[in-house]
């Protein structure tokens, strides 16, 4: 049987557990959990299609920055299969290095897409 999740946590998870984890077995083991197997992730400079490019681009991502962590700004939204969450990132007890909003589609209580749209810092 197959796990659901709700749309709030499938955001969390993504930003805590997928692009913010630096350990590649525990990242690959939420990927497993949370994506589904057609899963893509939408960025500005590109699109990565299924699990094994979205463990390989999230580990490239936090392989440049190990130390920053992503903060949560609001509370996630959901709306029908859709949710967003805005965040913010850097290194603990120093201002943001950039902000972000991460936007996904969700079918059968797994992740089937993720929009990564950078923000603003205020």
């Amino acid at each position: 049987m197959k796990t659901s999740y709700s749309i709030s946590n499938l955001l969390t998870r993504n930003l805590h557990d997928v692009f913010g984890e630096n350990d590649p077995a525990r990242r690959r083991k939420a990927i497993d959990e949370i994506f589904t197997e057609d899963c893509a992730f939408y960025e500005p400079k590109g699109i990565y299609r299924g699990r094994d490019e979205i463990d390989r681009i999230a580990g490239a991502i936090k392989a440049t920055h190990p130390d920053f962590q992503y903060q949560p700004i609001a509370e996630p939204e959901e709306l029908v299969n859709a949710g967003r969450i805005r965040w913010v990132s850097g290194r603990p007890g120093e201002a943001p290095a950039y902000a972000g909003t991460d936007f996904i589609i969700v079918r059968e209580g797994r992740i089937a897409a993720v929009y990564l749209f950078f923000d603003k810092l205020s």
